[in-house]
């Protein structure tokens, strides 16, 4: 096998290396990963907007603000390291001082990040012990074992690649991503680790991260929970010679790239949503702004009554019109139409255009596109969700990694 063929997910941008590893937070599977970047990068970060917020969002922050290059991203698993105290807090710095350590940076050029079990303070002993390890064998190679490193209930590894070019000069963007449950939009309990051989400066990388999680990560609900340790940070190393700056066509590449990378990432969060069967799309159309537009399909995304009639295939167009009725924007139900992988179950002025067994058949596909027209106006927004199984139920009353 080649190296080119080898090249992926967050390791596919030049001068990027990965690894992930068992180090003992959890029983058996891998539960530390390493991302470091052979030449110092530019940064930005997203990050959850619960008020509870764990050791490692925070000292995130306070690195973002300090340092204008970076070199490595920490991550373990089965252990969230939030709601810990001081103690916790000194647990995530200490990941970061052992980090840079390891790799001869400074401590405030490395980001850490922790997801799993809330209120338990990590193995420090095991960790630090695995930092030293990971740093040895960081490789473009171990892209799969650094995905696989931060997984809590998800079922598959998610990573992703895109490669571009830009004025005759290749460009890569990878990343990898972890969730499956406790998914809201603002983030969620849901981690994603981005990668670039682009050149692009602290200010325009915040900006291209923060407008494209706002159409991607923050359009992805599973549950309606936000978590305390959600984020989205990406390097961006130069690598590649690419400079993007603001406002030129470069920018407008990247950011469509960018857009289509984090979009197969969110999509395969909610694919692998605890317990989900069926993958649902919904589009709310002809509202009277996008923000409108956006509410409403939120709203009904989040209704456990749409989630549990899709997964039972009961095309109940009931339960989606009280959702955007309640949901506090204004339309007129009579205008309301519904359409279901492409036929239409309701039309204005509540006629039903198919009897319900007939409708129920738009169902039984495993990916769902549900589109909603209100006919007011021109705002326009698509959320993904999925559906409410038995499973969830049972995974979340004894989930314990």
């Amino acid at each position: 096998m080649t190296t080119e063929k080898l090249r992926n997910g967050i390791t596919a941008p030049k001068g990027f290396k990965a690894a992930g590893i068992h180090c003992g937070i959890k029983k058996e599977k891998k539960d530390l990963a390493l991302i470091v970047s052979d030449l110092p990068a530019s940064a930005a970060g997203v990050f959850t907007l619960n008020k509870v917020q764990a050791a490692p969002v925070l000292v995130c922050k306070k690195h973002l603000q300090k340092s204008e290059t970076f070199r490595a991203i920490v991550c373990n698993s089965g252990n969230a390291n939030a709601c810990t105290g001081d103690a916790g807090y000194s647990d995530a710095v200490l990941m970061a001082v052992e980090t840079a350590r390891s790799i001869g940076v400074s401590p405030e050029e490395v980001f850490v990040s922790s997801t799993g079990v809330i209120g338990e303070n990590l193995p420090m002993t095991k960790v630090v012990d695995g930092i030293q390890h990971l740093a040895k064998v960081v490789d473009e190679k171990e892209f799969l074992s650094a995905a696989e490193a931060i997984m809590t209930t998800d079922t598959f590894i998610k990573s992703h690649q895109v490669t571009f070019e830009i004025n005759g000069a290749e460009v890569n963007i990878g990343g990898i991503s972890k969730g499956s449950g406790m998914i809201h939009p603002n983030m969620a309990t849901m981690l994603a680790f981005v990668t670039t051989d682009a050149k692009i400066k602290k200010g325009i990388l915040q900006k291209l991260l923060k407008t494209t999680c706002d159409k991607t990560f923050n359009r992805i609900i599973v549950d309606g929970d936000t978590s305390t340790n959600d984020m989205v940070l990406i390097l961006a190393n130069g690598a590649s010679e690419v400079v993007i700056n603001d406002k030129s066509a470069e920018y407008k590449i990247f950011e469509e790239k960018l857009f289509e990378l984090l979009k197969k990432l969110s999509i395969d969060i909610v694919i692998d949503g605890e317990g989900a069967t069926k993958l649902i799309e919904i589009t709310v159309d002809g509202a009277l702004s996008n923000s409108d537009a956006e509410k409403a399909a939120r709203t009904v995304a989040l209704s456990p009554l749409v989630k549990t009639a899709i997964h039972g295939e009961d095309a109940n167009w009931g339960r989606i019109i009280a959702a955007v009725g309640y949901s506090g924007i204004v339309f007129d139900p009579a205008k309301f139409e519904i359409t279901i992988n492409g036929t239409a179950i309701l039309k204005q002025n509540y006629t039903v255009t198919l009897p319900i067994n007939e409708a129920n058949q738009t169902l039984k596909s495993k990916e769902i596109n549900l589109l909603i027209k209100l006919n007011a106006g021109n705002g326009k927004a698509t959320v993904w969700t999925c559906d409410f199984s038995e499973e969830y139920v049972k995974i979340n009353g004894s989930y314990r990694t």
